[in-house]
């Protein structure tokens, strides 16, 4: 396991220029916003707005902190994500419009290139298991809080906000704290 902490993110504007994202792991390790093939990464949203467009990227956003916001995806009925929502899937290639609920909100954003990476994110809480990973995928695990991951007779310990990247199966050990687990796999 290889533990990463949030207080050593890489911090650096939105594509936009309207924010600031921070960025948790990216593939390959040093790639730009235009170049990368998946990126986790977090951002805090303090105005409505429309989001960055990203060619042939797929995105998975979740609200870590605050009350939410409401997303309009390509000009469909808009969607209100909280901290309660199951992760949303859409393409970040299309327009997208957001509107805070009531202030700002911290998201988790995970993005993979169509065509070579796949993604998935899973909201869980605590404690709860981790299956090994299979050929050609990665698995990270994103704590909200206090959190312990045992894997391969090795312990960590995640504090807000930290991330862990997981080899082998795993336990977590977390008393009602949200994880979230994210999957990163190659294109067949």
């Amino acid at each position: 396991m290889r533990r990463l902490r949030a207080s050593e993110y890489k911090r650096m504007p939105w594509k936009n220029g309207k924010g600031e994202t921070v960025e948790i792991a990216v593939f390959p390790p040093g790639a730009s916003m235009d170049a990368f093939e998946w990126r986790i990464s977090m951002a805090s949203v303090a105005n409505d707005g429309a989001f960055s467009l990203f060619p042939e990227i797929d995105r998975t956003l979740s609200i870590l902190s605050g009350h939410g916001m409401s997303l309009t995806i390509d000009g469909a009925a808009p969607v209100l994500l909280t901290m309660e929502s199951d992760p949303l899937r859409f393409a970040a290639d299309v327009p997208v419009d957001a509107t805070l609920v009531d202030g700002a909100i911290t998201d988790l954003n995970v993005m993979t290139r169509r065509g070579r990476f796949a993604h998935s994110v899973e909201r869980k809480t605590g404690p709860f298991s981790i299956s090994g990973c299979y050929s050609g995928e990665t698995v990270y695990l994103l704590a909200t809080g206090l959190v312990t991951v045992t894997s391969a007779g090795e312990t960590v310990e995640l504090e807000a906000l930290d991330c862990v990247l997981v080899g082998e199966d795993a336990s977590v050990t977390a008393e009602n704290i949200v994880c979230y687990e994210i999957r990163l796999q190659g294109a067949a």
